[in-house]
């Protein structure tokens, strides 16, 4: 089995990743942060990592000391110190974690948060003064604080590390070069759940430049659940992470099919890609 990564194309900046304005601006007041946990989640291959490092492109000064533990380093950061982890010779990402917090750095970036001793040490690192940065694999954003308490960290430990938990998948664009309009179907219609439906959607017809697909390239669908004082005291109070995600859809909470019907209806996507990635409806609609 191959990754192939393109290593000339260079990391995304995260104005690159398809977030929306309020997204963006939440995450970027997330990384101004100077300790705290901000995780990104989602299932192997939603982009997780392009994300991580988008971030650590924003976060990369002179006057910053950011060290990463990954598995594997995926690509090489200029002014950053990488680690990568090795299980041959008992590097793990929690033996790893030790040894940068030696070096004091202001930022620590690990690639996934599998276990309970490297949970404990990033939470014991975002509240002794450190930003740290990671993922875990959770289907959504609330069920993100559901796993740490889960893992065993203490629920009054994880409402006072966490900063923010993004959530993604990513959905293949419409190819610019056969994109075409057509009238939605009364079902697509209904799919979209909105006052005034669009008159028209977009898909691809397909052509040599998308091999006939459809699609060409990707962007991310995103959900950002950021750790207000409301869900601080949900989570102290050990509520499931379906109350935490009503609690703050009534705060403003935008789920990831919102995002990815607004992509739908500025024609970046289709209901089918969405639909694909997200599975929160059943009965998909056929354009």
């Amino acid at each position: 089995m191959l990754r192939l990564l393109d290593r000339q194309a260079g990391v995304l900046s995260l104005e690159m990743l398809g977030l929306t304005d309020s997204t963006l601006s939440g995450m970027k007041g997330a990384l101004s942060r100077q300790n705290g946990i901000i995780l990104v989640t989602g299932p192997t291959g939603s982009g997780k990592t392009t994300t991580l490092y988008a971030s650590l492109l924003k976060l990369n000064t002179e006057d910053r000391n950011i060290i990463t533990v990954e598995d594997p380093v995926e690509y090489q950061l200029s002014g950053i110190g990488q680690m990568q982890v090795n299980p041959k010779i008992g590097l793990s990402f929690a033996t790893g974690l030790r040894s940068i917090l030696r070096q004091d750095p202001d930022v620590m970036m690990i690639g996934e948060i599998r276990d309970l001793e490297t949970a404990e040490i990033a939470v014991h690192a975002s509240l002794t003064g450190h930003l740290v940065l990671s993922t875990l694999h959770t289907n959504d954003a609330p069920s993100a604080v559901a796993r740490l308490v889960d893992m065993g960290i203490e629920p009054f430990l994880v409402s006072s590390s966490l900063v923010c938990i993004l959530a993604q998948r990513l959905v293949r664009e419409i190819c610019p070069y056969c994109k075409d309009s057509y009238t939605p179907s009364q079902q697509e219609i209904d799919y979209l759940e909105l006052d005034s439906p669009p008159a028209q959607l977009h898909r691809g017809k397909g052509c040599d430049k998308c091999l006939g697909k459809g699609y060409l390239g990707r962007t991310g669908i995103y959900e950002l659940l950021e750790i207000v004082p409301e869900i601080r005291s949900l989570i102290g109070e050990r509520v499931d992470a379906q109350q935490i995600g009503k609690t703050a859809a009534d705060l403003g909470f935008m789920p990831m099919y919102k995002d990815g019907i607004e992509k739908i209806i500025s024609g970046v996507t289709t209901i089918d890609e969405v639909l694909r990635v997200t599975h929160s409806f059943k009965n998909a609609p056929s354009p």
